[in-house]
């Protein structure tokens, strides 16, 4: 940054470079920056992090705005256009911004794992571990247990984007050194203990809706462990049941839904968690139910709770002894 120009924000990827620190820039970025346009890269096609939001994003927007992207993002080639690797919140952004090109690196030949090497690296480079959501998590911690590239390729890979980026990896041991230790040493480093480093490696066999679920906080990690252990369509079955319903997965109903694991129908499903609704509800406990909104201030509009429950019980009564009957088309 030169001397005079206004002091900014630091943010993802968007770290401001010098002429000099560009042109030290390792491997394909010393052979020149491409201008693209915006709308022919496509996002990664497994890209497991969130795009920014709210306030993060906005002053994102602002600083493109006012100074541009100064650090490209990197693309692959796909087709007639071109896949992102690094760089998928610049690009949001430069968009949002009103740009229409967008200044990049092309990688050719590269294999889908050094690919991901490139997508992973860059967010563990420029956020901290512990901002990332759990299934975030679970994709980088998976990168580095697999070892999907042999070690010296993916050291070759984290050296260009800490050069380009201008910033080192933080985690400890060095890149040979971590990419050599064994799970449960991986599993300490990222502060887990080896079991629940084990779980969350798990969340990685998730379908997306259930990532989120996870990730927003409405799934405990252990009934998504267990849904892990589930084929997608099975996983895809029940998720459509709960989001039709607007049900809660509980870690009970989840281990009772992995024993059945192979043979779930949409019928065996419902049976499944009916038997489990029918033994919870079993007793003198009572059962709560809510209503919609529109329902509530169409028929029970300022009234209190005890005359609403008298008039659902009046319905109730007439509904079961057959008065009910007349009002339901065949």
């Amino acid at each position: 940054m030169k001397a005079n120009a206004p002091k900014r924000k630091i943010f993802d990827a968007v770290d401001m470079l010098t002429e000099d620190t560009s042109a030290r820039v390792q491997g394909e970025a010393e052979k020149g920056v491409q201008m693209l346009p915006v709308d022919q890269i496509e996002p990664y096609h497994k890209h497991p992090f969130h795009l920014y939001e709210g306030e993060r994003l906005d002053d994102m927007v602002e600083s493109i705005r006012n100074h541009g992207v100064l650090c490209p993002v990197i693309v692959q080639k796909k087709g007639k256009g071109y896949e992102m690797l690094s760089g998928h919140n610049r690009q949001n952004a430069a968009k949002l911004a009103g740009l229409v090109e967008i200044p990049a690196i092309v990688k050719t030949e590269l294999t889908e794992e050094e690919a991901y090497v490139y997508v992973i690296e860059t967010n563990v480079l420029q956020r901290s571990f512990s901002e990332l959501k759990p299934s975030e998590q679970a994709a980088v911690m998976a990168e580095h247990c697999e070892k999907m590239c042999g070690s010296l390729r993916h050291d070759e890979i984290v050296k260009e984007l800490e050069a380009l980026t201008g910033k080192k990896d933080s985690r400890c041991g060095g890149h040979n050194g971590h990419r050599a230790k064994s799970r449960d040493i991986m599993a300490a480093e990222y502060g887990f203990s080896s079991r629940t480093a084990a779980r969350m490696l798990r969340l990685n066999y998730l379908i997306p809706e259930f990532k989120k679920l996870v990730d927003e906080g409405r799934v405990a990690l252990l009934a998504a462990v267990d849904m892990s252990f589930l084929e997608e369509g099975e996983q895809q079955a029940i998720w459509k049941l709960l989001n039709r319903q607007s049900l809660k997965l509980k870690p009970k109903a989840a281990a009772e839904l992995r024993k059945h694991g192979g043979e779930l129908t949409e019928e065996k499903i419902v049976e499944i968690l009916d038997a489990l609704s029918i033994n919870k509800r079993s007793g003198n406990e009572g059962l709560n139910l809510k209503l919609p909104n529109s329902l509530c201030e169409k028929y029970f509009s300022g009234m209190e709770n005890a005359e609403m429950a008298s008039i659902v019980e009046q319905a109730l009564d007439a509904w079961f002894s057959g008065k009910g009957a007349a009002y339901v088309q065949p």
